[in-house]
């Protein structure tokens, strides 16, 4: 293969850069996922928390000229370091065009000089940059910003997603996506809201916004409200990977912190055995359990047991401990539903949502049977609420077959059904539907 050198860089000849092309666009996705969102913590300490969008905006032309060089010259031996250099010299050259920056300009390009020298090492430590991403963290997560638009935010900022990513999870427009994201941006600007991690008078506030941010982003990922795709695995990885880089800092080292982890951690390693290979929903009493990630389950164990240092015991506890539960079973008949019937009682008790009844019901079914089950969702007002839910059908109409009540439970069923958005849930409805009616057949 003939190389030649041109303006520092290696150029392929073009047949080997033909070749190599096509896998440019994955690996820069793939680099913006991990580095992006370091640089723009980086820029948003040196630019101020006002010119957030400034930070984004020089990131993001990094990643257009990696789209556009990297196809012809090659990718660099070190990416990373090319990211963070070509992000330092835009950096640079946008702060000498912009006059907002004049004042502050021979400050500002010293600062951008001595964090992001010109070359293949950055003298910021590895503290400075998890705090400068954990101030970013905080900021996406700040209560006076709507909760849809936390989740949207945190999801361009931290996760490195795209606005059509965005929009696709949620089944929304990217315009309505971009002017959700301006929105909360122009909210960090007016409300002059700090880059900083808060005191310890504004922490526990500020960490449960933050905790609620990456619960929702982690559900979105495991069960995404639309789509084709019932779990999105890079929507799961970046949240785990966000509550991970949080537990390890002295200001989100806390045990609702890890309670929150070891919650991710234990539902994600059951990932792989929730559909079969044709990408069908799989009920936990049918999944093939020698395909959970024991790996992910003994580091949900660790975090499990790092939450129970000191007195607090929040929701995300009583969750993990369900969860553990169901990970430490050998089989579905081992399964300890007397505990977690015991740990649904004591979360009803913190949050009574019909969603926490609705899953209590499921318990209450396997120890005391399913009429009983029916009989605590008819005594809550609150399940009223539910009627549009698919779940809320899909459980009683599960019950209901169990009683053998086949009319009833095809009713339900049939309300699931229409009500369910995914293909993979649907599919899952239309056999236990037919295998009710065939009941009915037979009776």
């Amino acid at each position: 293969m003939v190389k030649a050198r041109e303006n520092g860089r290696t150029r392929v000849d073009q047949n080997t850069s033909q070749r190599s092309s096509a896998n440019v666009p994955h690996l820069v996705e793939h680099l913006f996922r991990h580095e992006s969102t370091k640089m723009v913590a980086i820029l948003t300490g040196i630019f101020g928390i006002e010119h957030f969008g400034l930070a984004e905006d020089v990131v993001q032309e990094t990643l257009a000229r990696a789209l556009q060089t990297w196809p012809f010259y090659g990718v660099p031996e070190n990416p990373s370091a090319w990211i963070m250099r070509a992000s330092r010299n835009l950096a640079l050259d946008f702060v000498r065009r912009q006059k907002t920056f004049r004042d502050k300009e021979a400050d500002i390009i010293h600062s951008i000089e001595r964090q992001l020298p010109d070359s293949d090492q950055t003298t910021m430590s590895n503290q400075e940059i998890a705090d400068d991403r954990l101030r970013l963290m905080f900021v996406c997560c700040h209560p006076d910003i709507p909760q849809d638009a936390q989740v949207a935010l945190a999801l361009k900022t931290l996760c490195g997603f795209g606005v059509g990513e965005i929009s696709r999870a949620f089944l929304t427009t990217d315009a309505a996506t971009a002017k959700r994201l301006t929105r909360a941006k122009q909210k960090i600007r007016e409300s002059k809201i700090p880059f900083e991690i808060p005191d310890a008078s504004q922490l526990p506030v500020r960490l449960d916004s933050v905790l609620q941010c990456l619960y929702l982003l982690f559900n979105e990922g495991y069960k995404a409200s639309a789509g084709d795709q019932l779990v999105r695995k890079d929507i799961c990885d970046e949240a785990i990977r966000l509550a991970e880089s949080l537990a390890q800092h002295r200001s989100g080292n806390h045990p609702r912190t890890h309670a929150l982890l070891s919650l991710m951690l234990f539902n994600n390693a059951r990932t792989p055995a929730r559909m079969d290979e044709q990408g069908n929903l799989l009920l936990l009493r049918d999944q093939d359990r020698s395909k959970w990630d024991q790996g992910q389950i003994a580091r949900a164990m660790f975090h499990f047991a790092q939450s129970a240092a000191g007195g607090e015991l929040t929701d995300y506890h009583l969750q993990a401990g369900i969860a553990s539960c169901h990970s430490t079973a050998k089989d579905y008949a081992s399964t300890d539903w007397q505990q977690i019937l015991a740990l649904y009682d004591r979360l009803y008790q913190l949050d009574q949502s019909p969603i926490t009844a609705l899953n209590r019901a499921v318990a209450v079914a396997e120890v005391h049977g399913p009429q009983a089950a029916l009989d605590a969702l008819k005594s809550n007002p609150d399940c009223s609420a539910l009627e549009s839910f698919y779940l809320y059908h899909a459980v009683i109409g599960d019950m209901e077959a169990r009683l053998s009540n086949w009319a009833i439970a095809r009713e339900h069923l049939g309300k699931a059904y229409e009500l369910a958005e995914l293909k993979s849930e649907k599919e899952f409805l239309s056999h236990r539907l037919q295998a009710v009616e065939q009941e009915l057949k037979n009776t």
